[in-house]
């Protein structure tokens, strides 16, 4: 049986999938709500708490869980890439010359420290309020810290999915294969951007070229992607 990396990728992005879905409804209930205080009607001035920000942080908390869950699930198909004993034939580390080129050794490397990073990074704030205001405010969300993690998971997971990106690409210029339709459109329009290599390079180079590939045209690869399925079909 395939590892679960390979096999369990329906499981581990619909459940991302679907924290994502989960998110923008509070999102979009919390952008549409009242959050003065005091709320004003006609016959009442009512003292209430709905500019609380636990929704949001508590949303923005399980985001980040969940982002992780996908860089973590991307890094181990990374490694099955580089490992010659999982690899299926592809040279060691994806290396033309294995054993005198380390290949793409220092990406996966990479990846897996910015994996390593992000679990910090998914730690909840939105557990740890710090009362303020002469303890008025004595129960807090945390929110803004939790949306600056966020933020700088979604900037690492990036970057460790292009590096698999990257990766898949080279092994297949290494096999010489070709795939489906789809995955045709997405490499040449990546190949566009990051040109394939034949010896050992500065990957560093490629590797931010990658993340911005999927930064900018990350969603045109997409409809491209279902545009040649469907014609496929047809």
């Amino acid at each position: 049986q395939d590892a679960y990396c390979l096999r369990c990728i329906p499981q581990v992005h619909g459940a991302a999938w679907d924290t994502l879905q989960f998110a923008r409804g509070v999102f979009e209930t919390e952008l549409n709500s009242a959050t003065d205080n005091p709320l004003v009607f006609e016959d009442a001035i009512v003292s209430g708490g709905n500019f609380h920000g636990a929704p949001l942080a508590l949303a923005l908390d399980y985001l980040a869980i969940a982002v992780c869950q996908l860089a973590g699930i991307s890094e181990r198909r990374t490694e099955r890439l580089m490992n010659p004993t999982l690899n299926e034939g592809l040279p060691a580390f994806l290396a033309s010359q294995p054993g005198i080129e380390s290949g793409m050794m220092m990406a996966q490397v990479t990846a897996a420290a910015l994996v390593a990073e992000m679990r910090v990074l998914a730690s909840p704030a939105s557990t740890g309020s710090i009362p303020t205001s002469g303890n008025q405010e004595d129960f807090v969300s945390m929110g803004m810290t939790s949306g600056l993690k966020l933020e700088q998971t979604v900037d690492l997971a990036r970057m460790v999915i292009a590096i698999e990106l990257l990766a898949a690409m080279r092994a297949m210029d290494l096999r010489g294969d070709t795939s489906t339709p789809a995955l045709e459109e997405a490499r040449r329009r990546f190949r566009r951007r990051v040109p394939a290599w034949e010896e050992d390079c500065v990957l560093s180079v490629w590797m931010e070229e990658a993340a911005k590939f999927l930064e900018e045209d990350g969603w045109r690869v997409q409809r491209a992607g279902q545009i040649a399925i469907e014609e496929a079909v047809r």
